[in-house]
């Protein structure tokens, strides 16, 4: 079936649509609907997905400047902003003046943050991922290369930064 080209936007996800069409239509469904995924576990430890990103960020790399964090989330200087305040509020995170530069702040977990990913990271993660065990372990590895030569070809085009998400340049 060839796609209606007298409505253009229509049938993007039709049967008969190309294979690029589609997986464009899902992956606009899918991104937000796994973030709902994980919203939805979260929930019961009182902590969001991107506060938990945060705080894996600060834990695995240590004190940040709030630019890095911003630019490592993908997310707006005021997010960032919003997501920080509420951290510190909650006493998960506190800001330090940069030493050298006036104008920065830096962003450190405290004790009981370290204390809060030392006992829930994993659990989190176990739970949050128990989504792929659909697939074999074999299929998860051929799906985990197709993203990362997606996130490549972002990185190349400059849509996506090299270390953003954390996720350096891991080869499968």
């Amino acid at each position: 079936m060839t796609p209606d080209t007298s409505t253009p936007c229509r049938g993007l996800a039709d049967e008969g649509a190309p294979a690029r069409y589609q997986l464009m239509t899902l992956f606009w469904m899918l991104g937000p609907a796994f973030i709902r995924w994980a919203e939805s576990i979260l929930e019961k430890d009182g902590a969001t997905p991107k506060r938990m990103y945060l705080m894996g960020l600060l834990y695995e790399y240590g004190p940040m400047m709030m630019s890095s964090l911003k630019d490592r989330l993908g997310v707006t200087a005021t997010n960032v902003t919003a997501l920080v305040d509420a951290l510190e509020k909650d006493g998960f995170v506190r800001r330090m003046p940069h030493p050298t530069d006036r104008r920065a702040t830096i962003v450190e977990l405290t004790l009981r943050a370290e204390e809060f990913l030392t006992s829930n990271c994993v659990p989190f993660k176990d739970r949050v991922s128990e989504l792929f065990s659909i697939f074999s372990d074999s299929e998860q590895k051929e799906f985990l290369s197709f993203l990362l030569r997606i996130r490549t070809e972002l990185v190349d085009r400059k849509i996506l930064e090299e270390k953003s998400r954390s996720f350096g340049s891991q080869a499968v």
